[in-house]
């Protein structure tokens, strides 16, 4: 696995995504699905703060209580915020994959409380949490597009979102 080129497909199909989403009314974008995380503002949300929290523990830095962080999912911002900051943070994370030169590097934190109040030493490879960042965005990004489907049954699906269409060298035979 080549983990620049992993993330280069995250920020490829999270381009299609934006693509999707941006043209939704703020109704649309605020609409309560009974699963998932409720909204797809929520979501957008939370996958962009989760991407920066992972990489704030691969760097290792501190990650202040979740109380604290500047935007939390349960109050989104508008599209337009979230699309520009995690933009920003993309070019960010980017380079700090770039110049990881160590994917079995040892990773290792101690979590807040959880909901019930307990928490937990953690340990992973940075390897570990670029995986984890990858397949995490993936699983929202399902819930998304299943969102966008029942809010607008009648509108063009959102391009393949596959790997090998985005990121395969292609050339047409003849």
């Amino acid at each position: 696995m080549h983990p620049l080129k992993t993330y280069d497909f995250l920020i490829l199909s999270r381009d299609r995504i934006f693509d999707a989403v941006r043209p939704m009314t703020h109704e649309q974008y605020r609409h309560r699905f009974p699963y998932a995380l409720v909204t797809i503002g929520a979501t957008l949300t939370h996958m962009m703060v989760s991407e920066w929290y992972y990489f704030e523990r691969f760097r290792g830095r501190p990650v202040p209580p979740y109380e604290q962080w500047e935007i939390q999912y349960e109050q989104p911002p508008v599209f337009g915020v979230v699309e520009t900051k995690w933009r920003e943070q993309q070019r960010e994370i980017r380079a700090v994959i770039e110049a990881e030169r160590d994917w079995n590097r040892r990773i290792e934190y101690d979590t807040f409380p959880d909901d019930d109040n307990k928490r937990f030493h953690i340990g992973a490879t940075s390897g570990d949490i670029l995986t984890q960042l990858a397949l995490h965005e993936m699983h929202h990004r399902a819930q998304l597009l299943i969102m966008r489907r029942e809010l607008l049954p009648s509108a063009p699906m959102v391009l393949d979102l596959d790997y090998n269409d985005l990121m395969y060298e292609r050339r047409e035979l003849k």
